[in-house]
């Protein structure tokens, strides 16, 4: 299992493919990507990968699979929505007990612990509002508001999502005032602010799901987001306490004028980013998700060590943002 030195010395690597015909190969201990002409474009040590990204359409072979194996590290193709294509190496297997205690939890342990990280995500949310420099009343009625949810009084999951969601509309409202906000409308992309949050939200899911993965946990399920076919409640679970991340980069990537308009297509009413202007919001994104990746890795093994020891409620992991 990785520990910590480990994986500070370990890089994720995302290429965005620019050009038909590239091809990710194997090489002398080393990741390699080649051009159709046969140019290297990306080479990297298969020892300093922590998951390998790849943006567009590329030839992979099994060799480079058996490697990635070897190594271990997960590939992960994707198309220029950045929807999954498919994934290579991206579980860790055999962790019987682990599974035995997610599966064994009772109904009302697994509200417990939802209940604890939906506290956390509404604390951080609340932060965000009131690290806002010049704050209006709205801004602290808003935080105070927050601060009020009591939910504690959630008495099943159905109740808990429905808190989660008066914090969350209550939040978006007064956070991204400034940018004309409407409402959150996850995958419809009716506005640049909403698509920008899908973007970050899938790249934070995304390694959050690297993370969860090392230690053999079943990403299928979850606590507060149940079995559903094909979910992974786990991670959309664990990942909530961390969407502030997200949140606050898009603030503060408006503030500095680094939305451009113009690198967005309108289709249908519907939104789109430009294909040439993806490496510069996925890296946008990255800088920020990245500069916390210790405390999200020290999160999710505290995680796996709670739920392995079947920890009290006390020593349950905490994640607030600075």
């Amino acid at each position: 299992m990785m520990s910590l030195p480990d994986f500070k010395y370990k890089q994720i690597i995302i290429h965005v493919v620019r050009k038909k015909g590239e091809k990710l190969r194997f090489r002398a201990d080393n990741i390699v990507i080649k051009d159709a002409e046969g140019k290297t474009v990306l080479q990297h040590s298969c020892h300093r990968t922590f998951a390998l990204f790849v943006v567009g359409d590329i030839s992979v072979t099994s060799v480079m699979i058996r490697h990635c194996v070897k190594y271990h590290f997960p590939i992960i193709l994707m198309n220029r929505s950045l929807k999954i294509i498919t994934k290579f190496n991206c579980e860790a297997e055999g962790n019987t007990l682990l599974r035995r205690r997610q599966y064994g939890a009772s109904p009302a342990h697994n509200l417990d612990v939802a209940k604890s990280i939906i506290r956390q995500k509404i604390g951080n949310q609340r932060k965000l509002l009131l690290k806002i420099r010049q704050k209006s009343k709205e801004d602290l009625k808003t935080a105070d508001y927050l601060s009020s949810i009591n939910i504690d009084k959630a008495r099943n999951t159905y109740e808990l999502m429905g808190m989660e969601g008066l914090a969350s509309r209550a939040f978006f409202r007064a956070y991204f005032r400034q940018l004309g906000w409407n409402r959150r409308e996850p995958r419809c992309k009716r506005d640049i602010a909403n698509l920008l949050l899908d973007i970050g939200y899938t790249w934070l899911f995304q390694f959050m799901e690297s993370l969860l993965s090392l230690y053999g946990f079943d990403l299928y399920c979850g606590v507060l987001h149940t079995f559903f076919y094909q979910r992974k409640s786990l991670v959309c679970d664990i990942v909530e306490p961390f969407r502030c991340i997200i949140d606050a980069r898009i603030k503060k990537a408006y503030n500095l004028g680094q939305i451009d308009e113009k690198d967005f297509e309108l289709k249908d009413g519907r939104y789109f980013l430009n294909f040439n202007k993806q490496e510069k919001y996925i890296a946008l994104f990255l800088k920020d998700i990245l500069s916390y990746k210790e405390e999200m890795f020290k999160f999710c093994r505290s995680y796996y060590r709670w739920v392995a020891r079947s920890g009290r409620f006390e020593e349950f992991p905490v994640f607030s943002i600075g």
